[in-house]
Order: structure tokens, then sequence, then C-alpha cells
């Protein structure tokens, strides 16, 4: 499957572009009967490709309407443009060269559909949050990716909707008689915290996110009618559902089941934090989840000192005893993203980003890489999320940027360090040396997290190695010595 040999280059749109934190517009109502009586006018797949400029908002999407009863102007339109040539979301084709230098070949976008604030609580499925633009530019935006022979993920935000979501505001104004109160887990006789008159199950206490009932059928042509929407117009191969680790299982099987009608290869992966990731990570719900033990472990294995525990988890996980847990499954593998401190924060030292992105290019799973943090973009999950989602209306360069290029480059020239198995061939507090190996190849993964040299002794049952990120050749004979915050992907000749 192509994914399974993807880099992932990560974006939060509305942080990144510099959108304002509040959605300055009204919510708006949404006419789904309208919607289902035009349906056939939503394009074939091939449309994706068609260059026309014809509006690809579809049917039912309306303007949104502000308290004057007129349609409010875009945010960027302050000076009374209507060209939406400044639209932030075009930001992203700033950054299209600089993804492909760096070796990433797939875009996972953060939510960027009509919301209240920070896009995890939506209002509308099937519009782009006006404040980074409009369907047209989206469109323009992911085709401009497409060309460039990128991939577009989503994230799909199915658990739970803004208060300001069409179907919530009419049960508010309608109640008992709303069309739409089986969407949501309603007590008419309750109260909530803003004084409705009526109360709901939330996400985790945050009553601003309203909890969908994901087994009423109604809820569930809605989004999958969604998804449909943003495979044909958008042409997303995948998505990363947003914790998915308490979303109904049922769901996620029919999930499952309707995006591989779309397509046979349409990914999922599911945010899970904890416990065994085996509960969604199933052939018949996600192909992939993240592996938020092996972030913890990477991160806090440098700031300690003591590598043996990164090492302890990538051998829980993906060893070759029968207690190993996810032998042979590709998990998402991350250091930094949108919910937590940046790693060139969270590090002690920052000379140790390398050793760290080095160990979660070697390791196995699928890499994502969180935007900025390329350069060592700095925030702090201390003073709150938005300092994690900065606005970077330009990508930036440096060493680090070129070692992070170099680690993807390498990997997805290499079979081994995509499909390899995982063997543990040397660990001390500083060090960590491991084989991954598939038929007719062999890399040895070294890296050294000290600010002084080691020598290291080890079996690699080989006489040479050829280091795929700097093209030297390296003796194994004597030791091999590894430099103070080092990185060595060594593919071994025979």
């Amino acid at each position: 499957m192509w994914f399974n040999e993807s880099n992932i280059y990560q974006i939060y749109p509305l942080g990144m572009c510099g959108c304002p934190y509040e959605n300055p517009s009204q919510p708006v109502s949404y006419d789904l009967a309208a919607e289902a009586a035009k349906e056939g006018e939503h394009r074939a797949p091939e449309a994706f490709a068609d260059a026309s400029e014809t509006s690809v908002h579809g049917a039912g999407f309306e303007p949104c309407v502000g308290a004057s009863g007129k349609a409010d102007a875009q945010p960027w339109e302050a000076s009374g443009e209507t060209s939406t040539a400044q639209a932030p979301i075009l930001t992203v084709l700033d950054y299209i060269d600089h993804i492909k230098a760096c070796g990433f070949d797939t875009v996972l976008f953060n939510p960027l559909f009509e919301c209240d604030e920070h896009g995890y609580d939506t209002r509308n499925f099937r519009l782009l949050d006006r404040r980074l633009g409009t369907n047209e530019d989206l469109r323009t935006v992911c085709r401009a990716l497409k060309e460039a022979g990128l991939r577009v993920m989503l994230d799909g935000v199915f658990n739970h909707v803004g208060r300001g979501f069409f179907a919530f505001q009419d049960v508010l104004k309608n109640r008992e008689q709303s069309p739409y109160r089986n969407w949501f887990y309603i007590n008419f006789g309750g109260n909530s915290p803003y004084n409705d008159g009526l109360s709901y199950s939330e996400w985790e206490g945050c009553y601003n996110l309203v909890k969908l009932n994901l087994s009423e059928p109604a809820v569930r042509d809605y989004i999958f009618e969604s998804i449909r929407l943003w495979h044909e117009e958008f042409g997303v191969s995948g998505l990363r559902l947003d914790v998915a680790y308490c979303i109904d299982r049922d769901f996620l099987r029919a999930l499952r089941t309707f995006t591989r009608s779309l397509d046979p290869e349409f990914f999922l992966f599911g945010e899970i934090m904890h416990g065994d990731y085996k509960t969604i990570l199933q052939d018949d719900m996600m192909d992939s989840v993240t592996n938020y033990e092996c972030r913890k472990g990477l991160v806090s294995s440098m700031n300690s000192m003591n590598l043996f525990e990164i090492a302890y988890s990538l051998n829980r996980q993906f060893g070759k005893e029968p207690w190993c847990l996810y032998t042979g499954k590709q998990l998402i593998s991350f250091v930094d993203n949108h919910d937590v401190t940046r790693a060139a924060s969270e590090l002690k030292d920052e000379r140790q980003l390398k050793p760290l992105y080095g160990l979660m290019f070697g390791m196995p799973g699928i890499p994502a890489v969180y935007y900025g943090s390329e350069w060592g973009m700095k925030g702090e999950k201390t003073h709150g999320d938005r300092e994690l989602r900065l606005p970077a209306p330009k990508p930036q360069h440096n060493e680090l940027t070129d070692f992070i290029s170099a680690l993807a480059k390498a990997r997805k020239e290499s079979r081994a360090l995509i499909y390899g198995d995982y063997t543990q061939l040397l660990v001390t507090n500083k060090q960590l040396i491991f084989e991954r190996s598939v038929e007719g190849e062999r890399v040895i993964v070294a890296v050294n997290a000290d600010s002084e040299s080691f020598t290291a002794h080890f079996d690699a049952r080989s006489g040479l190695g050829f280091d795929l990120i700097t093209g030297e050749k390296h003796d194994f004979g004597g030791g091999s010595e590894l430099k103070p915050f080092s990185v060595y992907f060594w593919r071994t000749e025979r």
C-alpha cells in the first residue's frame, strides 16, 4: 500500500496561515433535503483533474450570513476586494517546493472546514472555513499538490462537532420538533452550562464540543457523503481520525467499508494515546494509529539520557519475540504535532534534535513531521495550544532542514527502513544501535545522543557498510566510531 512508504508533512492550516482564532461569522442553517434533491450535481471522480473554474461548493452550500442578514465578507476581504487571490489557504502553494525538497510525499491537513474556533468544533463538513478561503481555493491547492506528486489527507473530526454545527443549532431552536434531534445525545429535561434548556453529551467535559450519535443512519449518511465530496472534489487519499479511541467501533467498521468503496487503498489512521492500539488497529477499522508511546519515549530518553527507555518501547512494540505487540504493523511515528510541545522546545539540549529525528525515521513506522519543526520552530504546550500552531507564511531552511531531508530521502530509498523487522544490537544510556532487515537488504541504524564520540563494538555480520544519509562508506572492523549527536543508516554489503 502507498501509505506504508509515505513520509507525511503535517499542516495545521488555521495556524500556519495566520487566521484569527475565532470565526467572526455567525453559524448558518443548512438544508439537507435541498442537498439530497440536487445530489446528481456532484461531480464524477475524474472531475478533480479538470482545470475548469466551475464552483465546487456543491449542492446545499450557503454563504455565511451575519447578524445583518447579509453575506459576511471574508476576513481577508476587509479592503473590499472580492478576489480570493489573498486567501490564506493559498499560503500552502508557497510550501510545495519546500515539502518536496524535504522528501515528503503526503500532506496531512488538520481541520480546515467551517468551525467555531480551532477546527475541531466543526459547523459544516462541506465548506472550507471562511478564514482560510473558499472551496475553490482549497481545490486550487489540492490540484497543485497533486500535480507536484503529493497526496492529500484530511483530519476527520467525527466524534463531535461545534455548537455552531447547523444541525445542533436547529435542535437549540426547534427542540423536540427538530429533524436533527437524534443526531446527538439530547436530554430535553436537563440543562447545559450554556443554559440551553437542554443537556447533551459532550467530549471529555468540553461542552463546546457536542458529541455526535454515530449510530444514527442520517449522521452516517452526512459524514460519508462529505467524505465522498472530499475524495471527488479535492482528491483526498486518506483521513486522520480525531480521538479515534472513543469512537464507536461499529462506526469505524462502516467507515472502513465505505472508504474502501471509494478507493481500495484509502488510508485511515486513528488518534490513540494510551492502552492497546489493537483495539482499533484492525483490518476492518484502522490501517494505522498514532504511536504516542514511542513519541514519549523518544523525547524523554533524550532528556534523561536513558535510551534504554525508547529501546524498551521499540522492542516491546516491534521485536521478534512472540509477546511483541505490533510487529509488522506501520504506526505513525512523530516527535511533535499540533497537540504537544514542539521538540525544539521540549528537548533540554537542541543538539539532540538530529539523533531524535534519526531514531524517528529509522524506527519501524510511517514518519510524520509537523510544519515548522523541520527548521526547529518552538512552541510550549504550557502556554496554550495556539503557541503550537503559530503562523509560518513562508518555509524556512537551515541545517536541521537539510538533515531531515536526508533522512526522509534515505527512508524512501530503502525497503529495509520501510518494511524491515527490528533487532537491537547495542543499547547504552547514550547510544542505540538496531538493525532493520528485509530479504535482500539490511540497514543498521546507529544513534549517539551524547556530546562525546563513542566507539561501538557490535556484530554487524558484515565488513563494510554504506551510509544512506551521507553516501559515505563505513568499515565495521575494529569498532564503529559514532560522532557526537550523530546518526547513521548503514546499508550492509551483505
